[in-house]
């Protein structure tokens, strides 16, 4: 019986032959080369002076860097030395600068469990600690996440369970954690008033949600204009005497219709904390561009003088605004026809320095405009991709990550008064990175069957020649709500996957990056798509374009086109073989989603009259189209996934045996959707590699 090929029975037996596999190499270069940048996250800046800190993810070992401007000699402050699978998120810094505060380790499933990917006999946790400037001492704070520290003192605020706990950074050891209030509900989202006496938090009540006011001296809670609505993102304006937060009409018993994207109207309200009278400043409109954006902390922040600044895709695209904190018209500050991604203030809070596609829509640069209003103003450009940008106390630093398509991501210092930008951490990068190797991948426009203008981009071998056929693989990337960009990816998913399409274009390759409908970058209604996914799945005749541009060109052997992708591109990549395995000879899936009605199964959906919601999402599942299933496929998947349940893998398997496809399988106990270990990473990407050379170049 061929129709399963079982890759590894335990990732032990894959260990044993990994140094055979480490040592294979494309035009130059190993996968673990190419994989051995440290990966960039988190930066921070402190309240004052020039200090900065960043996470460096180093082949697994995850640690806390720092630098000081002006000269910004970055050095490594904490020393975890092992690929151990726990992450270190949410860094800030203490009111004087002296602490690093950071998270280690990942949140608990549904189950309670916290990521434990090595399989530790031991356990693991996830714990706040707090490593010392000058010494790299590191504090263990308590267990818990989302730390909060005061901008006033020693204080340090952070989530456990759904309560918040305090811990003092004055205490020889960090003191002993407590909680500090009790209340009911979910509560968490903490925000500090300027003086540090007083805490704004969220508490989710199920169908609905306030926003409270602890204050730390009469050790009492006052709860803004409780509605039955969604309150959520308490902040504090500058002088400390308001709070502003965004409002969302309560849902109830309301039905959900599956099938439609219905608006989801918001509004900011400012309260004052004299009283606690809360008024609305702005409202949204009821089109469905008017829907509360998804944009995290930019959502609505205090800028100076009396104004806030919030996102909103009202015009179609994700742009920041500005409203009097009395009310008043909203004015645009980022208009175009492009995307606001990440933002950040100077220390006034007078002006806006954000990461955007503005004139580069398959890159990212930066850009500062005044909150007062005016044009704004370039501060990077060209081929470069810059992000994540965060502001010196003094003002005098813009501090950022950046890339292009050879160089990885590393931080950055450029002044703010203009000059040359400074990289942080050269050392950091290993000799052997194979930078001159790599190559630059082209952007590309084609149509899609209705008429869609879809962008993506490819990556040819170095040494193509001309008149020789090559095989080709088409990438998607998964969110959906994701773009795929001209260079090394701000994302640490997408950065490895960017690793291993440069990996197969040295190996003979030809990969097709393909930013489908759904996605980000390119407006609401192209990220909004009708009938996407378990509505309809229209983003898959992007696919079918992508492979169809391949085979029209001189260069692509048309019979050796495959397709990978993870997450949402899992999904894709089945379905692509379950469709039209006469298109695609072979496929690699990442955790991907297969069957979409499981998700919808529910009684609730059913009572809401979401039968034929259920009927679609089959339909546009995988599962769906089994029985037309004939090519090979590469099935990986950890089996503590949060994201994608193992069930997926599980069933489709079964199916697929049932149809006597050929597929293999790679499984990592206990690891989580993004891996966690680096060395899950590798075996994951050589298995692929080694199944397109298989199935790809092995049938020509």
């Amino acid at each position: 019986m061929k129709n399963t090929r079982p890759l590894v029975a335990l990732f032990a037996l894959f260990l044993s032959v990994c140094p055979v596999a480490s040592a294979r190499q494309g035009a130059g270069f190993t996968l673990e080369q190419v994989l051995g940048s440290p990966f960039p996250s988190e930066l921070a800046a402190a309240r004052r002076g020039e200090r900065v800190t960043w996470v460096f993810d180093a082949e697994g070992r995850r640690n806390v860097w720092v630098a000081e401007g002006p000269q910004f000699q970055a050095r490594q402050l904490t020393h975890y030395d092992k690929d151990d699978g726990q992450e270190l998120t949410d860094l800030s810094f203490s009111a004087d600068g002296n602490w690093v505060v950071f998270v280690r380790g990942g949140d608990k499933n549904r189950a309670g469990e916290y990521p434990n990917p090595t399989s530790d006999a031991a356990g693991v946790k996830q714990q706040v600690l707090a490593a010392n400037w000058t010494t790299g001492q590191v504090r263990t704070l308590g267990e818990g996440s989302s730390p909060a520290p005061s901008p006033a003192g020693p204080q340090v605020v952070f989530s456990k369970g759904e309560q918040l706990w305090t811990a003092s950074l004055a205490e020889p050891r960090g003191g002993e954690a407590r909680q500090l209030f009790n209340a009911r509900g979910s509560n968490g989202s903490p925000h500090w008033s300027p003086d540090g006496k007083q805490l704004a938090f969220v508490s989710g009540r199920g169908d609905h949600s306030f926003v409270g006011v602890f204050d730390t001296a009469t050790r009492t809670i006052n709860f803004l204009a409780p509605t039955v609505d969604r309150d959520s993102a308490p902040r504090f304006s500058p002088d400390g005497r308001r709070v502003a937060f965004v409002r969302r009409p309560a849902l109830g018993n309301q039905p959900v219709v599956f099938l439609d994207d219905a608006p989801d109207p918001w509004a900011v309200m400012v309260a004052d904390l004299d009283g606690g009278r809360a008024r609305e400043v702005w409202r949204s409109g009821k089109g469905q561009n008017d829907s509360m954006p998804p944009a995290g902390e930019n959502l609505l922040q205090w800028a100076a003088d009396g104004r806030l600044v919030f996102a909103s895709e009202q015009d179609g695209w994700m742009h920041l605004y500005t409203v009097p904190a009395e009310g008043g018209a909203a004015e645009p500050l980022t208009p175009g026809a492009c995307e606001v991604e990440h933002i950040t203030y100077t220390p006034d809070r007078r002006t806006i320095v954000f990461s955007s596609n503005c004139g580069d829509i398959d890159r990212r640069h930066l850009w500062r405009v005044r909150v007062a209003g005016g044009p704004e103003v370039a501060i990077t450009s060209g081929e470069k991709i810059e992000w994540s940008p965060a502001v010196t106390g003094d003002a005098q630093h813009l501090v950022y990550f950046g890339s292009d398509a050879r160089t990885p991501a590393m931080p950055y210092a450029l002044p703010l008064a203009g000059g040359t930008p400074r990289l942080l951490a050269a050392q950091a990068l290993p000799r052997d990175f194979p930078s001159a190797k790599l190559v630059v991948p082209r952007q590309v426009v084609f149509k899609s069957s209705d008429g869609e203008e879809i962008h993506g981009q490819l990556f040819l071998p170095p040494d193509a020649r001309p008149g020789v056929k090559l095989p080709a693989v088409v990438f998607m990337h998964g969110g959906p709500i994701r773009q795929m960009l001209l260079g090394w990816h701000y994302l640490y998913y997408y950065h490895n996957a960017y690793g291993l399409n440069q990996y197969l274009a040295s190996r003979g390759y030809a990969v097709l990056s393909v930013n489908y409908r759904s996605g980000i970058g390119y407006g609401r209604a192209f990220r909004m798509a009708p009938k996407r996914g378990a509505r309809g799945a229209s983003e898959y005749q992007d696919i079918v374009a992508a492979a169809k541009y391949l085979r029209s060109r001189d260069d692509i052997d048309g019979r050796a086109v495959g397709l990978w992708g993870g997450s949402y591109g899992g999904y894709l990549t089945a379905l692509g073989l379950a469709r039209d395995s006469e298109l695609f000879a072979a496929g690699v899936d990442l955790h991907g989603v297969h069957d979409w009605s499981q998700r919808i199964s529910g009684a609730s959906w059913i009572d809401y009259g979401n039968r034929d919601a259920q009927k679609t999402a089959l339909e546009s599942s995988p599962v769906a189209s089994v029985s037309k299933w004939r090519s090979p496929v590469l099935l990986i998947q950890g089996d503590d996934d949060r994201n994608v349940s193992f069930s997926q893998m599980v069933d489709l398997a079964r199916r697929l045996r049932e149809q006597n496809v050929e597929f293999e399988q790679l499984v990592f106990p206990d690891e989580v959707h993004d891996f966690l270990l680096h060395r899950h990473w590798l075996a994951a990407y050589h298995a692929a590699s080694d199944f397109f050379d298989r199935h790809l170049k092995g049938q020509r």
